[in-house]
């Protein structure tokens, strides 16, 4: 590659390295990056690898500079006439994100760039590269994620409030003597939960699954006043796990008149042996459950659970559910200890 020169004039320099702090389009920024590391006397190999560009484009962005000057370093695709993707168009694309391929007549159930673009022609008539799509995709601010699985609640919205906000008034009214948890289960899976991770351009990790899944759970408790999280855990999600949490609950709130925990409506909360051992021994424990299928209303499922399976059970690499436990409960152990910390800094403040 042939060696270029350019001289700036000092003020000349000063305007382009302006412009090009300023400019927000990243090919543009490059050329004038270009011109500017040229007349600092950089070969044309060593700006190309510098810029992360191909030694082609510095010599094709010099012959501009050199014809036309600065207007040789605008975008050229202004002079191809209107976008295609204009402001009505890109409006049309967000009228068809909010709504499911299968509403328009496709067999697909999930959006792709090529599936857009056929869907957007039909409203439009304007058909635009995959390309074109995907920097509209992106001026749009539009996200390739996961869909949240839901249950329609079978209580009305005014109903399901009022229960939620009477749980809430307890909790903040509670007094000194008595305790309120959040309680819910979690299912530990020796097949790991396959999650989002960064990899290297044309790699692709891999995780092992077992031949067989193997299967443990846990009956968890989250102190709504300090965040503490208390468990017992078991080979089956049945009335005895969650009797084995009441009983934990009992021995670590032995001082408390009375013990309020918030559940949902899983069936093992108001067996048959859960009544009969709340009758017995039971005498403090104050059950309320909360709306079916809202369980975002209850709080160990986003504060515990999620985290839990974001820090842990997603792409794992234990090779034994015993493994998988005792990485779990050291997970559940770390938060207390961060919950202990944050305490004591309050109790210092004070």
């Amino acid at each position: 590659m042939i060696t270029r020169r350019i001289v700036l004039h000092p003020r000349t320099r000063e305007k382009l390295q302006r412009i090009a702090r300023r400019c927000k389009d990243a090919d543009t920024r490059v050329r004038y990056r270009i011109v500017l590391l040229t007349a600092d006397g950089w070969s044309g190999k060593k700006i190309a690898r510098a810029l992360g560009c191909s030694c082609s484009t510095v010599s094709r962005t010099l012959s501009r500079w050199e014809i036309y000057g600065q207007a040789g370093l605008i975008d050229r695709r202004e002079d191809n006439g209107q976008a295609k993707a204009d402001d009505l168009y890109a409006q049309t694309v967000r009228w068809i994100l909010e709504s499911s391929p299968r509403d328009f007549f496709h067999r697909r159930p999930t959006w792709t760039r090529r599936l857009l673009i056929r869907t957007a022609a039909d409203f439009t008539g304007v058909t635009v590269s995959t390309t074109t799509m995907s920097r509209l995709l992106k001026r749009l601010k539009v996200r390739r994620g996961r869909p949240k699985p839901d249950a329609p609640c079978p209580w009305s919205e005014s109903a399901r409030k009022r229960r939620v906000a009477a749980i809430h008034a307890l909790i903040q009214t509670l007094p000194a003597n008595q305790a309120v948890v959040w309680e819910d289960e979690a299912d530990v899976d020796l097949n790991p939960r396959i999650g989002f991770d960064w990899m290297l351009p044309g790699t692709q990790r891999h995780v092992m699954t077992p031949g067989k899944n193997v299967k443990r759970y846990l009956a968890g408790a989250l102190d709504a006043r300090t965040d503490k999280v208390m468990w017992a855990k078991g080979e089956r999600k049945n009335s005895r796990l969650f009797i084995d949490l009441l009983k934990k609950l009992s021995a670590t709130y032995a001082d408390k008149k009375m013990i309020h925990v918030v559940l949902d409506n899983y069936t093992i909360h108001s067996s048959k042996q859960t009544r009969l051992w709340l009758r017995e021994f039971g005498q403090k424990f104050r059950l309320h459950f909360l709306p079916p299928y809202c369980p975002d209303d209850n709080r160990i499922e986003r504060k515990v659970w999620r985290e839990m399976h974001a820090n842990v059970t997603v792409n794992h690499r234990c090779r034994s559910i015993e493994e998988l436990i005792a990485e779990v409960i050291c997970y559940l152990m770390s938060h207390n200890r961060k919950v202990q910390g944050r305490v004591r800094e309050l109790r210092t403040a004070i």
